[in-house]
């Protein structure tokens, strides 16, 4: 029969053995990001992961890019200088603009860099376009895009270029994304946004082709986000109502992450409410931004917990 003395001797072995087992894993790092902000009301701004403003530049912007080089790709509002709006190029430090595309119609609402120092910029005003420009203003290609021409500003937003060489470009008052031949200007695919009926106000604004073929959309008035296989089937989405909170509001932006998470804006977001947040694959909210007074049109995630995006295109 076991004596009491080597019972006793057991029991703090026994009591340190559950400790250890039952010792709940660490948390999680948080997550946190800079990134290049971009509206009407907040202009051009980047946000360092603390959350101070780090750069500003004091015209309206619809879109824009920090580029390898450390400059800054801006799509300009109708403004001073740029009455049908304009493309820029900013050096960082000193802010000096060291490119300029002035619209020919009445508004830019869109541009990216491509190679050879060429530029994709989508032109809004009567005869909608896609234009391929280069750094001295030229334009070399102008694909004219198919959409409703009584609202100018709900024309397109968010124009890319694809890895396969065509376009795509959300049409808002549309209510469809489509894919084009930016040669013959041919619709190769339609993307509608409209399942829900048109009262629902589900504009895309931001159509980002993803690695696998999906699309993953920003449907602005809708306040959701959805992706969409090859036939334009949903197969995923994202609203107030997945992630229990009201974090969406006219969510116009969006990025996908490597991680797989999307990053989204809430445009009209005001004073302390939140105005970026991200989302996990599960619907879970991971991060969220409520610095500055106003919303945000787009964005671009620069750093995340001190290392950069890299090849950071699907935006």
């Amino acid at each position: 029969m076991m004596g009491r003395s080597f019972l006793s001797s057991l029991f703090p072995a026994i009591v340190l053995s559950l400790f250890c087992c039952f010792t709940p894993a660490p948390a999680s790092a948080e997550i946190t990001h800079s990134f290049l902000g971009l509206g009407k009301a907040n202009q051009a701004v980047i946000v360092a992961e603390d959350g101070t403003v780090e750069w500003k530049f004091e015209k309206p912007a619809s879109d824009g890019w920090v580029l390898p080089s450390g400059n800054v790709l801006l799509a300009l509002y109708p403004t001073e200088g740029f009455p049908g709006g304009g493309v820029v190029e900013v050096e960082r430090e000193s802010k000096k603009i060291i490119f300029q595309y002035k619209g020919q119609q009445k508004e830019i609402s869109t541009v990216q860099a491509l190679s050879k120092g060429r530029f994709l910029v989508a032109e809004l005003g009567p005869e909608p376009r896609a234009l391929v420009i280069d750094r001295n203003g030229d334009i070399l290609k102008s694909t004219p895009l198919q959409c409703q021409t009584s609202n100018f500003h709900m024309q397109t937003r968010m124009l890319r270029v694809l890895p396969n060489g065509n376009y795509i470009a959300p049409h808002l008052l549309d209510f469809a994304v489509k894919e084009y031949d930016p040669d013959s200007g041919k619709v190769l695919r339609t993307f509608p946004t409209d399942d829900r009926g048109r009262e629902k106000r589900d504009w895309p604004f931001t159509a980002i082709r993803l690695k696998d073929g999906n699309t993953l959309i920003g449907c602005t008035n809708g306040n959701r986000i959805i992706e969409v296989d090859a036939d334009g089937k949903i197969v995923w989405k994202v609203s107030n109502e997945d992630i229990g909170e009201d974090l969406f509001d006219d969510a116009c932006g969006a990025q996908r992450l490597p991680n797989g998470n999307t990053v989204i804006t809430s445009y009209h977001s005001g004073g302390d409410r939140v105005k970026l947040f991200e989302v996990t694959r599960e619907k879970k909210v991971v991060w969220r931004y409520s610095g500055m007074n106003h919303g945000f049109h787009h964005f671009q995630i620069l750093t995340t917990n001190g290392k950069p995006q890299k090849a950071n295109t699907l935006k």
